[in-house]
């Protein structure tokens, strides 16, 4: 699926591609552990796989008395590896709940700590880190 207002800065080549994992329930509280991460090296090319769990509202929604559901959503993804940025990618509330997020990048090896972070327009955040491998 497309990303509006999706935005990737990266030095070399970029493969970004997002999707996202869809459920059907209500609107979950935010997991301490919300970000799922791999990465795995592969002829030099290194694959990052990311799932994020966040209710990503746009604003636009009611709730099923009729309330509108305000806005709560990821608004900036970064990823670093090396001390080095390797992704920076600006979202707005067009992209769905729980979003899955897979990337590639060269440059890395196999035990280099890989750090992928978002920040939401409520200012919440989170964190996580995976070992190339």
């Amino acid at each position: 699926g497309a990303i509006t207002g999706a935005i990737a800065e990266m030095p070399g080549r970029i493969d970004l591609s997002a999707t996202h994992k869809q459920q059907n329930s209500e609107e979950t509280k935010m997991a301490t552990n919300s970000i799922k991460i791999r990465a795995q090296l592969k002829d030099g090319v290194t694959t990052v796989k990311a799932l994020m769990t966040h209710p990503m509202e746009t604003g636009a929604r009611k709730d099923k008395d009729g309330s509108m559901i305000p806005a709560h959503f990821i608004q900036e993804v970064s990823c670093e590896a090396g001390g080095k940025n390797v992704l920076t990618a600006y979202w707005s509330g067009g992209v769905s709940k729980n979003p899955y997020l897979s990337f590639k990048y060269s440059g890395a090896n196999k035990g280099d700590v890989l750090k992928l972070s978002w920040t939401d327009n409520k200012g919440e955040s989170a964190t996580a880190e995976a070992e190339v491998s």
